[in-house]
């Protein structure tokens, strides 16, 4: 089972709002997964980066400008990074790391905070080579919550999907990404790589 949101009816007040819902999912779940292939995390989003994201989602939709307090919001949800109740496995496409998102002195901040959050006992964090073999098509990134739910995000909708063989496909594709995704010190490798070619940008 699906369904189907327009981002311009979710977002018919601005990103405060939508930002205050997405809290609340993160907060119920104790156990979540993202696959995120062409850009960064939202929980993992630096401030800059996050303003960037929210202006481009405010000036494609032509929703009421509130970037600054949606970022704000982004911000908070954070917290469960750090609260010693929540454990997130996420998976980052390299070409994440590459994506320009704010040119370069938004983009190596984006990979400082990645190196400094990598090791967060509340995250596992791997990033998926660009050349990596994955036994799986490629597809768009998804994240995965407590309670039996998948959520995509396209371009004029968001989809949650609840049935539970769906459910099951969701997970089974997130296990053979991360067979193919690089941890610890060759995650942070590939990232480095990513801060020093922004640094030179």
């Amino acid at each position: 089972m699906s369904s189907l949101i327009p981002w311009q009816q979710r977002l018919s007040t601005g990103t405060e709002g939508i930002q205050d819902e997405v809290i609340r999912w993160y907060q119920r779940t104790r156990h979540g997964k993202a696959y995120v292939p062409e850009m960064i995390w939202g929980t993992l989003q630096t401030e800059a980066y996050a303003r960037v994201i929210l202006r481009k989602v405010v000036d494609f939709l032509g929703v009421p400008d509130d970037v600054a307090a949606g970022a704000a919001k982004r911000m908070e949800r954070q917290q469960v990074l750090y609260d010693g109740e929540h454990h997130y496995d996420v998976i980052l496409g390299e070409r994440a790391l590459y994506t320009n998102v704010g040119g370069p002195e938004v983009m190596h901040g984006q990979m400082e905070r990645l190196l400094r959050d990598i090791g967060l006992p509340s995250l596992t964090l791997g990033i998926l080579p660009s050349a990596a073999e994955v036994s799986v098509v490629p597809m768009p990134g998804f994240s995965l919550y407590d309670g039996g739910r998948a959520h995509y995000e396209l371009v004029s909708t968001g989809v949650d999907i609840t049935h539970p063989d769906e459910l099951a496909l969701h997970e089974k594709a997130f296990d053979a990404l991360s067979r193919s995704a690089h941890y610890g010190d060759a995650a942070r490798g590939l990232i480095s790589k990513a801060a020093a070619f922004w640094d030179e940008g």
